[in-house]
């Protein structure tokens, strides 16, 4: 089943046109990588997706036409976003900031205990729970934001640069807990990322984005055995 189909997305900021019609898709429960370069319009199709900016062409998801719909409606109709630089909010605790990742939810029970979830597959979070967002290191940041994004129950997680700036370790880390939960819970991820060789070995499907335009598509399988291709936008 199709879940997100994009088509002639075109968008930018003011008289800047970032995207160029651009299409892409994500089918249910499947891990779909995005990589370019910086300015390549990775973020730009990301906040596009997510109603944040203005918005030419045609967006839907599970069928449904949410081109016009605002980012709230977005995100209760199953689409969370992590946004690049983490986006969390620097004076609201660390529990605090994930429940604001439930605002569209109801029911505290089952929100307690989805905080109680995460707080477990992030434990250092737990250790933090009463302290500032705003005083955690960049890597407990992005679990947070993570963390938060998750607090409303996607169908499709959007994750945009989760590995910047970060220790390799901490990388690895975040990148095994969203690859467990798209295997073993088949939650759908939209992913972009400039880490094409950590990217690659657990893409199902795989956009390569060059100045707003969708320049090659595939498995990672197919877009690795490509030299020009690899050498080109892979980096190895």
């Amino acid at each position: 089943m199709t879940l997100l189909k994009a088509t002639d997305l075109t968008a930018g900021y003011g008289p800047v046109t970032v995207l160029q019609q651009l299409d892409l898709e994500v089918q249910e429960g499947e891990f779909v990588v995005m990589l370019g370069a910086n300015g390549a319009g990775k973020t730009t199709t990301m906040r596009a997706i997510s109603g944040l900016i203005s918005r030419h062409g045609h967006v839907e998801f599970e069928g449904v036409d949410i081109t016009k719909a605002s980012p709230d409606a977005i995100v209760r109709a199953g689409i969370a976003q992590v946004p690049q630089g983490r986006g969390t909010f620097p004076e609201l605790s660390v529990e605090d900031n994930l429940y604001t990742g439930a605002f569209v939810r109801s029911g505290a029970d089952s929100v307690r205990d989805d905080i109680a979830r995460w707080l477990e597959v992030f434990p250092r979070l737990a250790e933090r729970r009463h302290q500032r967002a705003g005083s955690l290191s960049g890597g407990e940041q992005q679990m947070l934001a993570i963390a938060r994004a998750l607090m409303s129950r996607p169908k499709l997680l959007l994750c945009d640069e989760p590995s910047l700036g970060l220790a390799p370790l901490i990388t690895q880390e975040l990148f095994a807990v969203l690859e467990g939960l798209h295997r073993d819970e088949g939650l759908s991820v939209l992913l972009v990322e400039q880490n094409a060789n950590l990217a690659m070995h657990i893409a199902s499907r795989v956009y390569l984005l060059e100045t707003g335009r969708i320049v090659a598509s595939g498995s990672a399988a197919e877009l690795s055995a490509d030299d020009s291709i690899r050498k080109a936008y892979l980096g190895f």
